[in-house]
């Protein structure tokens, strides 16, 4: 069951969205391999902000993802990338629904 998530909030430099979008979109088959990490979304909330949902059934699968290859490829890239530094919140799930279409 999942009680945890994430949600990381990006901010892109003027001129930088397309190179976000694609660090995002590549991002997806890094989050694949992270066998405690069964939800990720990488999304776009403006034409110039974006966001990372994740979500993890216990408190270990969300401290392996922030220790992880996604979060240290993201802290590599944020000052080439980033208008400003990214912001993580820490999440409860309360309640959900995963269905596919």
């Amino acid at each position: 069951m999942i009680k945890h998530a994430l949600f990381v909030r990006l901010e892109a430099k003027p001129g930088k969205e397309k190179a976000v979008a694609d660090f995002l979109a590549a991002g997806a088959a890094m989050a694949d391999q992270e066998a405690t990490t069964p939800i990720w979304f990488a999304l776009q909330l403006t034409p110039t902000t974006f966001g990372i949902f994740d979500a993890f059934a216990d408190e270990a699968g969300r401290q392996a993802h922030l220790n992880g290859d996604i979060a240290k490829a993201l802290m590599a890239k944020a000052d080439e990338l980033l208008a400003s530094p990214f912001t993580v919140e820490a999440i409860d799930v309360i309640a959900m629904k995963n269905k596919p279409a």
